[in-house]
């Protein structure tokens, strides 16, 4: 009995040796979360949408996970700046990104040097949700469909067609009106504001012809009276505005664009932890204060999975490639 016991340890201590590395690592591997605080990076100024939204998830998070979950406003450069920070952090669960339409679709090809690349950087985590985009015109504007605005456009061509304003260049309120000037062929002249306040006053005050923006910029001056809405970029209706076309429906079929909010983690993250993450961010995502929050936001909440939402944005770097390249936008 003795002998079988010294032959029994014998041969474990030289399994676990000949396992060398591989099992020496195992047995030290610290589980996660450890308590250590998890930083959720986001890459734009607080009070903006992303920043709002991380703030919503974050404490249930923080509660789930056992562990804090703390915002790091790293703003700059379309959130190219904190996402870079982002993609250079350790792949171990303890940094997380809100990355937008801008940050992991469109930055890639707006600006000429962009310090990470949007897919190859990160692992997907969450998509939160999309808010489509509204187009709005003066209340006093002759136009009252999308046929009325393309066909003054066109008509007004030689002097670079109506005039759209945005909160920005790369914005995506920019980036659906090129898309609807790629897709239909006609010129539109952009008129960028620093922010969504000044150009959608603006536009209530007739000195720009129309902008495109979310429902939480242009809803409540289309509920005034100020804004007349003439389609909204998103493939279905929105409940808020049932009686407002989609641009599809509206004659430019296969239109379809959100302003999307997702979360990214480094590149090399843990499938498990990915897969922790992503699953107690949609128990966040799918409870009904969440949900309404989204909605108030604009915002069409979302399921997608991690590989789904990898998926979606490599299809979204690619549109807004041709987008921008056929328009000759840069933003350097």
């Amino acid at each position: 009995m003795q002998r079988r016991t010294f032959i029994h340890h014998t041969l474990a201590a030289s399994a676990a040796l000949l396992g060398g590395s591989q099992a020496m690592p195992a047995m030290a591997q610290a589980p996660w979360p450890t308590g250590k605080a998890i930083t959720y990076v986001v890459p734009f100024p607080p009070g903006g949408n992303t920043d709002t939204l991380a703030r919503v998830i974050a404490q249930p998070l923080s509660q789930a996970l056992g562990t804090p979950v703390v915002i790091d406003n790293k703003g700059g450069a379309g959130g190219s700046i904190g996402s870079a920070l982002a993609a250079r952090a350790p792949a171990d669960g303890y940094t997380i990104l809100g990355g937008t339409i801008s940050s992991h679709a469109i930055n890639v090809s707006l600006y000429a040097k962009l310090d990470y690349d949007p897919v190859k950087s990160f692992s997907p985590v969450a998509m939160l949700g999309s808010g489509p985009l509204v187009l709005v015109v003066p209340a006093a504007s002759p136009y009252k469909t999308l046929d009325d605005v393309l066909a003054a456009s066109k008509a007004k061509a030689a002097a670079g067609g109506l005039s759209s304003a945005s909160p920005g260049t790369g914005t995506s309120p920019h980036m659906a009106l090129e898309l609807l000037a790629y897709q239909s062929g006609v010129k539109f002249t952009h008129v960028p504001y620093k922010g969504s306040g000044p150009a959608v006053q603006d536009v209530i005050g007739g000195q720009v012809d129309m902008m495109f923006d979310t429902t939480l910029i242009v809803g409540p001056h289309i509920q005034s009276g100020k804004l007349r809405p003439i389609a909204v970029t998103s493939s279905r209706r929105l409940e808020s505005l049932p009686d407002v076309p989609t641009i599809a429906e509206a004659g430019q079929k296969g239109f379809d664009m959100g302003s999307w909010q997702a979360v990214f983690a480094p590149a090399g993250t843990p499938k498990a932890i990915v897969d922790r993450l992503h699953a107690e961010i949609m128990k966040i995502v799918a409870t009904p204060e969440v949900q309404a929050r989204l909605k108030s936001f604009g915002m069409i909440p979302s399921t997608m999975t991690p590989a789904e939402l990898g998926a979606y944005q490599k299809a979204e770097v690619a549109k807004w490639a041709q987008v921008i390249k056929a328009a000759g936008i840069k933003a350097d």
